[in-house]
């Protein structure tokens, strides 16, 4: 009996240590919430429902084009007609590339890596830089649009921002991008190669229209032509109608992520040595730029958003900032977990880390002089 007791107690142990490692984003937010709450009292205005709403409805249609599979049908397609290895690490990360720009960074990677771990099988190949390549390519694509990726999304509604100021900001990046992507692409090995892949038939089209109107509904709520309250009401009436599982596969530990933070930026905003200190630091642009990139390495992107949104009006330098600084350190995008995942799953390390460093780091210091110049001029 004791032994039977001691196994429980281990297995809960066990899954209390998984849960906090998958899960340590969302434990300090709250964990900061609760510990400044103590300090100050918080308010409900604290918390941007505005951002919450187009996180959960972006979630909702975008479960959906997984389940029905359309990236992965998009995606073969293009790969059937690629005969290199170049051609296809191009195809494989463009498209990992642009997908991330409409359906977020990590359903990007979630959905392509696996595929360039299939491919990797059946054309023996190591596909290590080519995983590398695609995290940096939806790291970057997804800078591009405010649905790209979360912190995009709140800087978006926190300081309000037009389609066209967002775009005129994130334009560089993507520029930049595709010219660095190119590069590390040719000039990898080059080989040919014959790939045989199933074609990936979709069943259900008439979901796949409904589901593709309901993201322009929710793409045009985005862009603040249609009002997100009534898009969240349609959101939830037609997942209610069409397929209700949708609802569990939804990133609900994100949202109360984003909660925590908003309360926990909210408390410490009204402390005025906290507030004097912060705003300090990100007293100019280069500041802001800078600091941006250096916290996104420390605490990720999203959290480095937050926290320092709460005290500069920057939000250009802001928005450069925490997009460049999802290069560098594994944890600065934490997307970028997803694929070392995926890949130590199937291949072990195999100096994954290594080389995963060795080309953000290329990446930062090739982007952060040329976007600080740009800031300046």
């Amino acid at each position: 009996m004791s032994q039977i007791i001691q196994t429980q107690e281990s297995k809960a142990k066990n899954s209390f240590v998984e849960f906090l490692k998958k899960e340590c984003v969302l434990v300090i937010a709250v964990t900061l919430a609760i510990l400044s709450s103590v300090i100050s009292m918080p308010k409900m205005s604290y918390i941007d429902f505005k951002v919450l709403i187009l996180l959960f409805n972006l979630m909702i249609v975008v479960a959906a084009f997984k389940e029905l599979k359309v990236l992965d049908s998009i995606a073969i397609g293009l790969l059937k007609k690629c005969n290199t290895y170049t051609s296809i690490s191009l195809a494989l990360v463009f498209i990992t590339f642009i997908s991330s720009m409409i359906v977020t960074n990590d359903v990007a990677l979630i959905t392509f890596v696996p595929l360039s771990v299939v491919i990797a099988r059946k054309a023996n190949i190591n596909v290590l830089k080519i995983v590398i390549f695609q995290t940096l390519a939806a790291n970057l694509g997804s800078s591009f649009t405010p649905m790209g990726n979360p912190q995009n999304l709140f800087i978006y509604s926190f300081y309000n921002l037009s389609p066209v100021d967002f775009f005129n900001i994130t334009l560089p990046i993507v520029i930049l991008a595709v010219l660095f992507l190119v590069f590390l692409v040719i000039k990898d090995k080059k080989m040919n190669l014959s790939l045989d892949l199933e074609t990936i038939k979709i069943d259900n089209k008439r979901d796949v229209y409904l589901f593709s109107g309901l993201f322009l509904i929710i793409l045009l709520s985005v862009f603040h032509i249609i009002d997100y309250r009534l898009t969240f009401l349609i959101t939830i009436v037609m997942v209610l109608l069409l397929n209700k599982k949708l609802f569990t596969k939804v990133d609900y530990s994100l949202l109360i992520t984003f909660v925590g933070f908003f309360i926990f930026v909210g408390n410490i905003s009204t402390m005025d040595v906290v507030k004097n200190f912060m705003e300090g630091i990100l007293g100019s642009p280069q500041s802001t730029f800078l600091s941006s990139v250096l916290s996104s390495q420390v605490i990720s992107n999203v959290p480095a958003t937050m926290l320092l949104s709460g005290f500069t009006n920057h939000f250009k330098e802001l928005l450069l900032g925490v997009n460049i600084g999802g290069m560098g350190t594994l944890i600065a995008s934490l997307a970028s977990v997803i694929s070392y995942k995926i890949y130590s799953s199937e291949f072990g390390n195999d100096n994954y880390m290594k080389s995963f460093t060795l080309y953000n780091i290329l990446g930062l210091i090739i982007f952060v002089p040329i976007l600080y110049m740009l800031i300046i001029l």
